[in-house]
């Protein structure tokens, strides 16, 4: 099923990007920006607007599944219990909206469909520059319709993208000691939908995240699962859509993966 959607989804999300995202880009008024009741976490007019013609669109693409949308679950958050029932979409209208709202790269559009918290396939959509990553499970990744590997990126001590800001300060303290010459840090873009890809272009090695809410992570993790890294929960389980735990690793390839749970959590 998931790829006879493809085609349909794809077409859905390029059209949002043309006609609700680009748009309102650089050309936000103040009062389109607002803050959601978490500090540091905005939302904008193109969010919620994005947000609605996802909805309806992948609605009639697949009148079956439900709809757990970010925005959706900010007013609601009982919609966010029911994510790992049954069949769903997943979406994140603007992922880095921070960046967005700031009229700076990166950010991103995302799409997932999973059942019973099994992610069945995930898109992500680059509205500046129009790159489609996309994964179906079992068959494999793709970025422009060509199939992709991860790989490492190569560098002497491994590249690290962690994103400590949703931890609490004893979490983030310990997570820098543990770095010390372990890692070359970098920023992180504050965007999953880049970081997702950087991991398997070769960019970056290593990527932390402590919220995994599953409109950030849900079509992610299948990218990067299926090109042949690894991302899983700290203790090395699956991630699963509804499962509410915290915490991510994701790697550019498994001996990465263990290497960076050994120094980091264990």
């Amino acid at each position: 099923m998931p790829t006879e959607l493809h085609g349909p989804v794809v077409a859905l999300m390029r059209e949002v990007a043309r006609d609700v995202v680009m748009p309102r880009y650089q050309n936000l008024a103040s009062h389109e920006i607002s803050e959601k009741s978490a500090a540091d976490d905005l939302v904008t007019i193109a969010d919620k607007e994005s947000e609605i013609r996802l909805a309806e669109g992948l609605s009639a693409i697949l009148p079956e599944a439900g709809v757990i949308g970010e925005e959706a679950c900010a007013a609601d958050p009982a919609i966010l219990e029911r994510a790992g029932d049954g069949l769903n979409w997943i979406i994140d209208p603007i992922d880095g909206t921070g960046n967005f709202a700031a009229g700076k790269p990166p950010f991103g559009i995302m799409v997932a469909l999973a059942d019973a918290g099994t992610i069945l396939a995930g898109w992500i959509l680059d509205p500046l520059t129009g790159r489609l990553c996309h994964a179906i499970l079992g068959a494999g990744s793709h970025i422009d319709g060509q199939q992709v590997h991860a790989r490492e990126t190569g560098a002497d001590l491994p590249v690290a993208a962690l994103a400590v800001y949703f931890m609490t300060p004893e979490e983030r303290a310990d997570i820098q000691r543990r770095s010390q010459s372990t890692f070359q840090l970098v920023d992180i873009p504050r965007c999953a939908a880049e970081q997702y890809p950087r991991l398997v272009l070769g960019q970056n090695d290593i990527s932390v995240f402590a919220r995994t809410l599953p409109w950030d992570h849900a079509a992610g993790t299948l990218f990067l699962n299926e090109a042949g890294g690894l991302c899983q929960r700290l203790d090395g389980s699956p991630y699963v859509v509804g499962d509410l735990q915290r915490g991510l690793l994701g790697a550019s390839s498994p001996r990465l993966w263990d290497m960076a749970a050994d120094r980091l959590f264990r």
